[in-house]
């Protein structure tokens, strides 16, 4: 039977698109072509991945919308001395001086103070009483109101207003008694032997209301 004259004309229109079609199927999946989500899915890796030009650079309304990454500026970090330069090292030396100075008094009078070595009310040793007039009354901003009329004996015992704290007291001679602060002497004393690092190391190793 033979074919109808309309199909026997469109039958090479026919050929011609199925040619076509197959062109592109065969470039869609061999690589020739990328399907659209996949090109597009590469552009947003590749914008993604760009640097802004600049680290101050804003971020645009499109990197807001996609949660883009920004480098923003950062503040320079901080310096801190190092031992290669001479004045830290000269302040470090005489840190470790003044430390070594009056180490031995910060410890008799802790040891007075916080041990059972002395009960409330109890005099000092003549040993322990000339060390503590030597290296630390004398040196008190206020040593002669202190010492008064006389000084008979130093005792230990807790502040009149805060009874949970002991302290050193000078016992004059008429009977009468009055605290002295053992920080206080000592801060009279450094500023007095180094002036030129006292209120450094006052800054860094005595606590703040301390004399």
């Amino acid at each position: 039977m033979a074919a109808p004259p309309l199909l026997l004309r469109s039958a090479p229109v026919l050929r011609l698109r199925l040619h076509l079609h197959l062109r592109l199927h065969h470039r869609l999946f061999a690589g020739g072509l990328r399907p659209l989500c996949a090109a597009a899915a590469a552009a947003a890796a590749a914008d993604a991945s760009t640097e802004p030009a600049s680290p101050g650079e804003k971020a645009s309304s499109e990197d807001k919308k996609w949660g883009a990454a920004v480098l923003l500026s950062t503040k320079e970090p901080p310096r801190y001395q190092r031992w290669d330069d001479p004045d830290f090292r000269k302040w470090k030396d005489k840190e470790d001086e003044i430390l070594r100075d009056i180490e031995p008094t910060v410890s008799l009078a802790k040891e007075i103070l916080h041990s059972d070595r002395y009960l409330d009310g109890e005099q000092l040793t003549a040993e322990d009483e000339k060390t503590v007039v030597e290296k630390l009354l004398i040196h008190h901003p206020h040593a002669e109101d202190k010492i008064g009329c006389g000084l008979d004996y130093i005792m230990v015992e807790r502040h009149p207003q805060f009874r949970i704290s002991r302290c050193l007291f000078v016992v004059r001679t008429d009977g009468a008694w009055i605290d002295f602060s053992y920080q206080k002497c000592l801060r009279a004393y450094i500023r007095l032997k180094y002036p030129s690092y006292a209120e450094r190391f006052i800054r860094e190793h005595f606590k703040r209301g301390s004399g």
